[in-house]
């Protein structure tokens, strides 16, 4: 089902539900990591891990913040399982530019973010927000974008994100879930979570967005802002390699999984894709708050306001939201119970989908199940 091909659903009817055999990918990357290794002296490693559990997939489409506008949640999790307890519940929101459905969900060799933390038991959940993805384009995208203005705001986005928690809060009969934002998402989260500690049980922020001592790597060509923007697929290229040391970009990407983002991600806007050449439209209300807040040193919530457990993760050669960024957040975190950071190596700001990605699963991962961080032994 497309983001606005037909009529949606009322909230909590399901549209179709997908049974996923054994997480195949990492069973078999697994095995062959463990089957490969060797001890000093020659003897084998531990036999492979079990393939995890079967994985089951639900579809939603919840009411926009305009009539005929829907928002699309997908929900991933341990096949057969209904109850899971609030700190197994996990909520993924995307950036400025590109859908969470064709990031956190995309199988790359098999595996994507979404199911290896479905795998090790957690409810996971995945929301566009209107104008990306799989969501409902608003009416502003159905003509020029110079006769609009800049729509879905950071205030808006937490909005909705906010419809979602309530959501699957009712969903499980849970009082919390934990919240993931990526760039202009931890925006998004950070904001919600600002005012709505009680519903908010730990929080990842994935590449934070603060005040900006550089120039933005999107809208900043300096003219009028329309209601959106287009990119192109080399222009996604060269601003995903932006910063990483020549030496190293081509080794950064596996090959094919670059055109793999790439093809998801445009398909997902059938009026781009139909443009020569085709382009990818996002709206502009990111770009406004850039422009307004973090560009202009007004800060558009305060993160000292943020009173639950948080993990901040960056990679170092992160050009859209470099490591100063990260840190001068992470030192205003300063009412959280307890925090993180942490920094991957040779990764850019989409570490996520890079040759070193699972070192970001399993630090995101590790944090969301800490059962005594704070253990004096």
């Amino acid at each position: 089902m497309t983001g606005s091909s037909r009529t949606p659903p009322g909230p909590g009817r399901i549209p179709r539900r997908v049974v996923l055999g054994g997480l195949a990918g990492l069973a078999a990357a697994s095995a062959a990591e463990e089957a490969g290794a060797q001890t000093g002296s020659g003897a084998p490693a531990a036999p492979p891990r079990p393939a995890p559990a079967r994985l089951e997939t639900e579809e939603f489409r919840l009411p926009g913040p305009e009539d005929g506008v829907t928002v699309y949640v997908r929900n991933k999790r341990p096949a057969g399982t209904a109850r899971f307890a609030a700190d197994r519940i996990l909520l993924y929101v995307h950036g400025a530019t590109y859908p969470a459905s064709t990031a956190f969900d995309l199988p790359l060799a098999g595996l994507s973010m979404m199911d290896y933390l479905a795998g090790l038991g957690f409810d996971t959940y995945l929301v566009d927000l209107p104008g990306y993805g799989l969501s409902g384009r608003p009416a502003a995208m159905n003509r020029p974008a110079a006769e609009g203005k800049p729509f879905m705001r950071t205030r808006d986005a937490a909005a909705v994100v906010g419809q979602v928690v309530d959501f699957i809060r009712q969903r499980r009969g849970v009082d919390r879930i934990d919240l993931m934002g990526w760039s202009w998402g931890t925006s998004t989260m950070g904001l919600y979570t600002s005012t709505h500690a009680d519903t908010v049980n730990r929080l990842v922020l994935y590449a934070p967005q603060w005040l900006s001592r550089t120039p933005s790597l999107i809208g900043a060509d300096g003219g009028a802002l329309g209601a959106y923007r287009s990119v192109s697929r080399d222009s996604a290229k060269a601003r995903w390699l932006k910063g990483v040391p020549e030496d190293k970009q081509a080794g950064l990407i596996p090959p094919g999984w670059f055109e793999q983002w790439a093809d998801a991600t445009f398909a997902t806007d059938a009026a781009g894709a139909a443009q020569s050449p085709p382009v990818l439209r996002a709206p502009n209300g990111v770009v406004a708050d850039s422009q307004e807040h973090w560009q202009a040193g007004k800060p558009l919530y305060d993160p000292g306001e943020i009173r639950v457990p948080t993990l901040v993760i960056h990679a170092e050669w992160d050009a859209d939201l470099p490591s100063y960024q990260a840190q001068d957040y992470f030192a205003r975190l300063t009412r959280t119970p307890y925090k993180r950071f942490v920094e991957l190596g040779e990764g850019t700001h989409t570490v996520m989908m890079e040759k070193n990605r699972m070192q970001f699963f399993r630090e995101v991962a590790a944090f969301l199940t800490e059962a005594d961080p704070q253990a004096l032994n």
